[in-house]
């Protein structure tokens, strides 16, 4: 299955989440490609919308092989795979100490449009454009579990199975839209998968809450 773009994604994922319409769901995007789905999904379920901030830990040398996640409270995710690669203790605490650098970047960009909405008793759907090895949706689906969110939903477009799999020991629901065995890497899903900007994220977080302001109570 190809997408022609996040928008369209997002739209199919919305249908598939209708249920959780009417439980006032908190929808969290994953940033930053996962924001602009997460605000059509939260528009469509009438939710609030805010960012869950987490970042992949990248290998030495291998930036782009996923070791693990870290949240912005410092919470740290290895997958199955990490202990394999004979990592060194400080060079892992190197790349957390990076990653979260970036975390508090982002938070401090973030913070003045949309502060930091609480996960307690909350029904959170957690959104992203696709899931290669899950380590940042783990990471995300923890972080708020240890938040004191009620239910936890991992909503993407497009994951191999074996994330799916592992994806569902720790959310109560995932919802996939394709769940291709032969999987390289989330772009090759879409059309159009530009890169989303810090400012688009700021822009989508913006628009949806002037939107929600704007509609009667």
């Amino acid at each position: 299955m190809r997408f022609q773009n996040r928008e369209e994604a997002a739209r199919l994922l919305a249908q598939r989440l209708g249920e959780y319409r009417e439980r006032h769901p908190l929808v969290l995007g994953i940033p930053r490609g996962g924001v602009p789905m997460a605000r059509i999904v939260a528009e469509h379920l009438r939710a609030d919308l805010d960012v869950v901030l987490v970042h992949k830990l990248s290998a030495p040398f291998q930036p782009e092989l996923a070791l693990g996640s870290v949240d912005d409270a410092g919470h740290v995710y290895l997958g199955p795979f990490a202990a394999s690669m004979g990592l060194d203790g400080e060079a892992l605490e190197e790349e957390k100490r990076a990653q979260m650098a970036t975390l508090a970047a982002r938070r401090q960009t973030y913070a003045p449009v949309q502060p930091r909405l609480s996960r307690k008793g909350r029904v959170v759907i957690l959104v992203d454009d696709g899931l290669a090895t899950g380590a940042t949706a783990i990471a995300a689906a923890r972080a708020v579990r240890a938040e004191g969110a009620a239910v936890v939903v991992v909503a993407a477009a497009v994951a191999p199975p074996t994330t799916v799999r592992l994806l569902e020991r720790e959310a109560d629901a995932v919802v996939c839209l394709d769940t291709p065995e032969e999987f390289d890497a989330v772009g090759q899903f879409f059309v159009d998968f530009s890169q989303v900007t810090d400012d688009e994220v700021l822009r989508h977080l913006k628009e949806h809450a002037a939107g929600t302001l704007a509609q009667p109570h």
